[in-house]
């Protein structure tokens, strides 16, 4: 048994965010039903897989099915609003008033469906004087104050890839928002209406680490001062003899302690992270940042983290993409999967980091190729072959 069995969820979404909140539901037991437009039908097309390859090595649409509709035809509406009557939820991720054009929004599902969950993830929200601007995660970082921080003093901010709003922030909130409306279904009996907006959920990341502090104190933080953007020796990246990296994380006094007694020098301990910076100590601070600098490229990477390892010092290999899926600790927590498929032979995916003890999330089947269930799920609402042969015809699937 998984934690969602039972559970339908059709995802209109496209590539970030509401592909990743559904990956993350799907792996957790929910049975969900991608709905691409067919070729030609003027949409862009949804996240998919085009080939058998891709497909097998996709962790993000695994355990999904795949159908073409063409939502701008009249048919297509009709086939959508079958399959919203027996879903559970709901997921788009359309500009605001796109759904409500083609008669498939919340309104007007749930006048059938009142129990439906139905998500919508956009970069502003629903409502407000940027909810028709078009962007990505870079521009909902920008609006979110995330961007003004990353990166080094004096220098253009740095783009952290599109891990924080489309992912980090958007996708797991909209999931968040999903399972608690589920919960709530099951006290009140009814579905209900989910908005998350990229820029709203990016800005609750920043809460307790920055947003809170400023908010009581009114000190802003700036583009690479803050304690945790690498200003202080003790949490920071330093290079390596090989031309490597690691990372230390020394937040606490006694781990940075650690650090000091393990490399001979007690008389930096003072200087830890909840000793205030003032500018005529700044001279003792470089000292050490230099020292440590110096200090690392005496050996490898990989020498300083067997070294220290086991010394009460958080320290950490920056390892390429290569080196993760060969690291113990990865390959321990079943972070990487060897999956045997029919045509592609040994394939890896990245496991499923929700770890249930009683009703774990499971890898049920390989992606499927974009549209690949078509006919299978018009079967099941009882359409027939020669009726799913017309609909092809008419570019409706």
């Amino acid at each position: 048994m998984t934690a969602l069995e039972g559970i339908q969820i059709l995802d209109l979404s496209y590539q970030g965010p509401g592909p990743f909140c559904t990956a993350i539901l799907s792996d957790l037991g929910a049975s969900v039903t991608r709905i691409n437009p067919p070729p030609g039908a003027g949409a862009r097309q949804a996240a998919g897989e085009s080939g058998t390859r891709e497909a097998a090595c996709s962790a993000s649409n695994r355990n999904k099915r795949s159908i073409f509709l063409n939502l701008k035809s009249e048919e297509g509406r009709r086939i959508f609003r079958l399959m919203a009557d027996r879903t559970d939820v709901i997921v788009e991720g359309f500009r605001p008033g796109v759904v409500r054009r083609l008669g498939i929004d919340y309104e007007t599902v749930s006048q059938t469906n009142p129990g439906v969950i139905y998500c919508s993830v956009t970069g502003y929200g629903q409502d407000g004087p940027y909810r028709e601007l078009p962007g990505h995660d870079v521009n909902y970082i920008s609006f979110a104050g995330v961007l003004d921080l990353i990166g080094e003093p004096d220098r253009p901010p740095v783009i952290p890839l599109n891990l924080v709003a489309d992912y980090g922030a958007g996708g797991m909130s909209a999931a968040i928002g999903i399972l608690s409306a589920i919960i709530a279904r099951e006290k009140t009996g009814r579905g209900q209406y989910v908005d998350i907006s990229l820029t709203d959920t990016t800005i609750s990341l920043l809460t307790q680490v920055l947003l809170d502090p400023y908010l009581a104190t009114g000190n802003a933080p700036r583009r690479g001062e803050h304690a945790l953007s690498g200003s202080y020796p003790c949490y920071a990246v330093y290079e390596t003899k090989d031309g490597g990296f690691i990372s230390l994380g020394c937040l606490e006094p006694w781990l940075w302690e650690s650090l000091c007694r393990e490399i001979g020098r007690e008389e930096f301990i003072l200087y830890n992270m909840t000793r205030a910076r003032v500018p005529e100590e700044e001279p003792k601070w470089q000292e050490i940042r230099e020292h440590l600098t110096q200090l690392f490229l005496t050996r490898t990477r990989d020498e300083w983290f067997e070294q220290m390892r086991d010394k009460n010092i958080p320290i950490g290999k920056v390892l390429s993409l290569e080196e993760v899926f060969a690291d113990p600790q990865v390959l321990h927590r079943g972070m990487v999967m060897e999956l045997e498929h029919p045509t592609e032979g040994t394939v890896r995916q990245a496991g499923i980091a929700i770890k249930l003890s009683d009703t774990p999330g499971r890898f049920r089947s390989f992606a499927s190729l974009t549209g690949e269930d078509t006919d299978e799920v018009l079967r099941g609402l009882g359409y027939t072959a020669s009726k799913i042969e017309e609909l092809r015809g008419a570019g409706v699937i």
